[in-house]
């Protein structure tokens, strides 16, 4: 699977009304237990895997898949053997139109 490379997404991020793109690298094995963000988030997993838990229900997610969430919905977050890598594009402000 053919990827955007990291300028690529976070250009397309910041025209789309995003107001920073990080990159999220994340340990084997590591746990993040249930937390909000006060922004809303759109992701692409780009090296391991990790498993998301929101809305009641858990996702697992490898390289290529995408995931949103929106300002303060708690959630978990669970990484696999290989830790896993993220770029993230977040909006602190209001959705646009």
């Amino acid at each position: 699977m053919n990827l955007p490379d990291f300028p690529t997404f976070e250009t397309s991020a910041l025209a789309r009304g995003f107001d920073q793109v990080a990159e999220r690298v994340w340990p084997a094995h590591s746990v993040a237990p249930a937390h909000s963000h006060p922004f809303s988030v759109e992701a692409l997993v780009v090296k391991g895997e990790m498993w998301l838990t929101a809305h009641g229900s858990t996702r697992h997610l490898v390289r290529g898949d995408a995931f949103q969430l929106d300002r303060a919905v708690e959630h978990a977050e669970r990484y696999g053997p290989e830790g896993a890598t993220y770029w993230a594009a977040r909006r602190t402000g209001p959705t646009p139109g």
